[in-house]
């Protein structure tokens, strides 16, 4: 039974299949969020849902079973966890009270295409392998951003109040303006003023304007290339070397789970030259002693 479930579990046709499942049931999540698609189908779609659920409560069985008689090996590796979770929190007796957590629960079910498909695995690994990493880098753009935004709020406060009144309004400026979301318009403001830029309509909040052209053009250019061209790059660097470590774990894990093969095969091959030896033996034996009776 063992031997059966573990060939079920690696062929590639239940694991595509299992992935048609998952696309399947984010279709019928997506369905549900049209009120009057659930409203005229509500018991397919319900029906549907059971059936998905089902197929999945069979996959974590059929891999239980697999790994016999030490199941407990299923929940070695994160991804299984993660499908049983889901699994488990889906069969949860919910009401209609909870109907709305219910529905984000099957909405987790989508995210299982993460663990059935190869490449989508390898790079939320590398994502995950990169966070340490991407702290120190976040820590660097966050002293960058607090840096640039307590300036901005003493050059720009008083011209500027709609984008640099005070430090939250300033940092969040600041990550408009790093985003390159329209940029050059609360540049524009603190080098021409706020009288002559920007405030169209909102004079009344134009009380001090002061023209800056040199300082607001060296202020956001430089935080325009510090922060998009540079910092930023650098997680991009972390997230490739990320993937370039989880590329050489993936290739060293295939290394070892073939030379574990070949090693069970080898012990096979070994065994059935055993055997063949044996009943080598016992021909010889069977022969001899069938010689033996022919002379008496």
């Amino acid at each position: 039974m063992a031997a059966l479930c573990k060939r079920i579990a690696d062929s590639s046709f239940f694991q595509n299949f299992i992935i048609v499942v998952i696309l399947v049931a984010g279709i019928v999540v997506g369905l549900e969020t049209y009120e009057s698609i659930r409203l005229e189908h509500e018991a397919l779609l319900a029906a549907i849902d059971i059936t998905i659920l089902a197929i999945f409560c069979a996959e974590i069985l059929i891999k239980l079973i697999a790994k016999w008689p030490r199941p407990h090996q299923f929940f070695m590796d994160p991804w299984n966890i993660f499908d049983f979770v889901i699994v488990v929190a889906c069969l949860m007796p919910f009401n209609s009270q909870y109907i709305t957590v219910l529905r984000l629960l099957r909405l987790l079910r989508v995210l299982r295409i993460v663990r059935a498909v190869p490449k989508l695995q390898l790079i939320v690994t590398a994502l995950l392998k990169s966070i340490p990493s991407m702290f120190y880098v976040s820590l660097l753009l966050g002293l960058f951003f607090y840096v640039y935004a307590v300036a901005a709020t003493f050059l720009f406060g008083a011209n500027d109040p709609i984008h640099f009144r005070s430090l939250e309004y300033s940092l969040l400026s600041l990550f408009r303006v790093v985003t390159l979301e329209d940029w050059t318009d609360v540049m524009y403001i603190n080098m021409f003023g706020c009288n002559n830029y920007g405030y169209d309509g909102m004079q009344e909040m134009c009380q001090n304007p002061k023209a800056m052209p040199l300082v607001s053009a060296l202020f956001f250019v430089s935080f325009v290339l510090l922060g998009t061209m540079v910092i930023l790059n650098l997680f991009i660097g972390v997230i490739m070397n990320g993937m370039d470590e989880a590329n050489r774990e993936v290739q060293a894990q295939l290394k070892t789970d073939q030379r574990d093969h070949e090693q069970v095969m080898t012990e096979e091959i070994a065994g059935v030259h055993r055997q063949l030896d044996l009943l080598l033996e016992r021909v010889s034996t069977l022969k001899a002693m069938a010689t033996i009776t022919e002379k008496k």
